[in-house]
C-alpha cells in the first residue's frame, strides 16, 4: 500500500510565525504564556505545554502583572493591549500579518461608518478567536453573519461594508454579497472587501487534486479547527472515502481493505511531524 503525505499541507505563514516566536522565547526563558491556544490542535499544544508554555484565558491576566504573554496568531481586539499595557505586561505579539492588516482595514472602515451612519457586517464564526479581535476594531458593533444566509440583523437601507474572516469559504462568502445585494434598497452604499487569506481559498484546490490521486484520504486536525474542518468537508465531496482523525491513534483497519494508495493531508494548524506519526502507523500495515 502506497502511503502519500500531501506536499502542500501543514502550517500557513501565520501559525509558523506565531509557533516560532514561542520556542524562541521558551528557548531563552523556559517558559511563557500564551493567550487561548497557540494553534487549534491539541498535539502542538501538548508539545509546547512540555517546553513550558502554558495556556491562559483572558480572566488570568490581573495575576500577570509584569510577566510575558504570547497574542496567537488570530490576534486580539484593542481591549487586550489596553490591559496588558495598564498591568505591565510585555506582549510577544504573533499576529498573523494577513490578520493584522484586515483589523487595521475594518477599524478604517468603521470610522468611516460612524461618519455616515453605516454598519460593518463581518462573515465569520461567532466567538472564534480572530472574530473576537476583528470584532474588537469596531469597539464590538459589528454585526456577524455565520453564513451566507445569516443576513437578517442586516438594515439594508444604511450603508454596509463586508469583510470575511481570513479562513472562510470564498464560495460562501460569493454567496453572502449576493445575498446582500439581492435585498439592498435602491442606491445603497455598499462595498465588499476580498479579506480571506489565498492560502486557506488556494489550498482548496489543491487538496481537490490531491484527494482524487488517492483511493482513500486521511485528513488530520484539531476537532476545534474551523480551517479543518471547512477543508474536511471540501475533501468528500471529491473523495467520499476521506476520514477526519486528530492522530494515529484513530485510525481503523477496516478503512483501507483493497486499497492501493493512501493520501494524508490537514488543515494550515496541523503539524508536518503529526502526519508524519500517521504514514509511519500506517507503513506497519504493508
Amino acid at each position: 500500500m502506497e502511503v502519500r503525505i500531501d506536499e502542500n499541507a501543514g502550517y500557513c505563514f501565520g501559525v509558523v510565525k506565531a509557533i516560532g516566536a514561542a520556542e524562541e522565547e521558551l528557548s531563552q526563558d523556559g517558559s511563557l504564556y500564551c493567550l487561548g491556544d497557540i494553534v487549534h490542535n491539541s498535539a502542538e499544544v501538548e508539545r509546547l505545554r512540555d517546553k513550558g508554555l502554558e495556556v491562559i484565558d483572558h480572566a488570568m491576566l490581573p495575576q500577570l502583572a509584569g510577566c510575558k504573554v504570547l497574542i496567537r496568531a488570530h490576534g486580539e481586539p484593542p481591549a487586550t493591549y489596553h490591559t496588558a499595557e495598564s498591568l505591565g505586561i510585555r506582549l510577544v505579539d504573533a499576529t498573523c500579518p494577513i490578520v493584522l492588516a484586515l483589523q487595521q482595514r475594518i477599524r478604517k472602515g468603521y470610522d468611516e461608518m460612524l461618519r455616515v451612519g453605516g454598519q460593518i457586517v463581518i462573515f465569520g464564526k461567532p466567538g472564534h478567536a480572530e472574530v473576537v479581535g476583528l470584532t474588537g476594531q469596531t469597539d464590538g458593533t459589528a454585526i456577524i453573519a455565520s453564513s451566507p444566509d445569516d443576513i437578517g440583523a442586516i438594515d439594508f437601507s444604511r450603508p454596509i461594508r463586508l469583510y470575511s474572516q481570513t479562513t472562510k469559504s470564498r464560495e460562501e462568502y460569493q454567496q453572502l454579497m449576493e445575498n446582500i445585494r439581492r435585498r439592498l434598497a435602491e442606491g445603497a452604499d455598499f462595498v465588499a472587501y476580498d479579506t480571506i487569506c489565498n492560502r486557506v481559498a488556494n489550498r482548496a484546490r489543491e487538496l481537490e487534486t490531491f484527494a482524487r490521486s488517492v483511493d482513500v484520504l486521511l485528513f488530520v486536525a484539531g476537532a476545534n479547527s474551523s480551517n479543518g474542518h471547512y477543508l474536511y468537508e471540501y475533501c468528500r465531496k471529491v473523495q467520499p472515502r476521506t476520514h477526519f482523525i486528530a492522530n494515529a491513534e484513530d485510525l481503523e483497519a477496516g478503512w483501507f481493505a483493497g486499497v492501493s494508495r493512501v493520501g494524508i493531508s490537514g488543515a494550515t494548524s496541523t503539524p508536518r511531524w503529526l502526519m508524519e506519526q500517521v504514514a509511519e502507523r500506517l507503513g506497519g500495515r504493508r
